[in-house]
């Protein structure tokens, strides 16, 4: 799964700040760049296992350019990590599902316009459902 991060500059004497807009409290840091994209990944990876086991959905994923319209992160640097967070889902199963064809296009529209596939999207979906 692709998540948006924001990446605060460091300085000669601080450290890059990471937030990950799309999941509140999951936060990261590093003294380079590179590294700070790297901890963000593992505090990612880490923040959604544990939200899966305790139960909980995963929030929806945000374009890129929804987020850096956020005032906060004026001047921030945005990057977009793969972390892959399905293997906490359990293994995957095939299914066979009927949708009418115009909704099957806005479906892979969506999808593509946030870094999601097909089956992620819908995946997300059912279980935002399921959590309200």
């Amino acid at each position: 799964m692709n998540f948006v991060i924001a990446i605060e500059p460091g300085t000669l004497h601080t450290a890059f700040g990471v937030v990950v807009p799309d999941l509140p409290g999951c936060f990261s840091a590093g003294d380079s760049l590179d590294e700070a994209i790297q901890n963000a990944r593992e505090a990612i990876d880490l923040h959604c296992q544990t939200l899966i086991e305790d139960g909980g959905a995963l929030p929806a994923v945000s374009a890129l350019s929804v987020v850096q319209a956020d005032p906060d992160f004026i001047g921030w640097i945005w990057a977009v990590v793969e972390v892959p967070i399905e293997r906490y889902l359990g293994p995957a199963e095939k299914i066979n599902i009927t949708l009418p064809r115009l909704l099957l296009a806005r479906v892979d529209d969506y999808a593509r316009a946030h870094g999601e596939t097909r089956s992620g999207l819908l995946a997300r979906a059912v279980q935002q459902v399921m959590a309200q």
